[in-house]
């Protein structure tokens, strides 16, 4: 698929593998200036971002669950490129442990730790970016959440309840940042096949996984960034507040 970025900088959050990686790669190959964030892995970040193509890419380390550290992200960006004309809001974290091996303590502390990144991180970032775009009356904002937040997480609650609050910022943030042009809009994968889930597809639930889909197999994370390049292209304004499924027909919403 063809895009074209041209003049445009889009920050990615996550980026330094899977979803992310793929993502940022489409981007800076449509001629997208890239801000390639990370939180922890400084060897894989620096390989991406000397993988990319063209110029003026830059790498910004932050702990999406500090809200600070989001602030002075946004505000560096600015000063070095002077606006943010996409946001891709991947950053997350999924963290699997059946509710009756957790103490109530420990519950608790995986309910707090992925709320405050996969949902309010996400949703601090979405603050700051939108006050900068509402001046230029111009902007997209991509929310990466899950098949998850509809079939459900029975060994991760948290992690459904924190994509499923996504799901409902992004509609909330479509309706309430339409005036000043500004698209928002939420993509739902199932089971993408990256370095997160190697482990559970070479399980004995691997193939049972496949078989989810009538396709007998997961997505690949290029699907994911083709789609998401899609909605951050010219012209798709009209599909702002939708919610994108790419789950092979594993889970059908009505």
């Amino acid at each position: 698929m063809q895009f074209n970025f041209q003049g445009k900088v889009a920050l990615i959050t996550g980026a330094s593998r899977g979803i992310g990686r793929a993502i940022t790669k489409l981007f800076a190959e449509s001629g997208c200036t890239v801000v390639v964030h990370y939180n922890t892995n400084d060897t894989m970040a620096q390989k991406t971002i000397e993988e990319l193509p063209g110029k003026g890419h830059t790498l910004h380390k932050a702990d999406i669950a500090n809200p600070q550290e989001i602030e002075n992200m946004v505000q560096a960006i600015i000063q070095n490129y002077g606006t943010i004309d996409i946001v891709v809001n991947n950053a997350g974290i999924y963290e699997e442990v059946p509710l009756t091996e957790l103490s109530y303590a420990q519950w608790q502390d995986k309910w707090q730790r992925t709320i405050d990144i996969n949902l309010m991180g996400a949703a601090n970032l979405c603050y700051c970016v939108a006050q900068e775009m509402r001046k230029k009356k111009s902007g997209k904002i991509i929310n990466i959440t899950s098949r998850g937040a509809f079939r459900g997480e029975p060994e991760a609650c948290y992690y459904g309840a924190s994509k499923a609050g996504l799901n409902s910022l992004s509609q909330s943030l479509a309706q309430a940042l339409a005036p000043y042009s500004i698209s928002v809009y939420a993509v739902a994968p199932g089971f993408v096949n990256t370095d997160m889930v190697t482990h559970i597809m070479e399980s004995k639930h691997g193939e049972a996984i496949k078989a989810q889909s009538p396709l007998n197999r997961i997505a690949e994370p290029q699907e994911v960034a083709n789609t998401v390049a899609f909605l951050a292209s010219e012209e798709t304004e009209f599909l702002t507040g939708s919610i994108i499924d790419i789950n092979g027909a594993s889970y059908l919403r009505s």
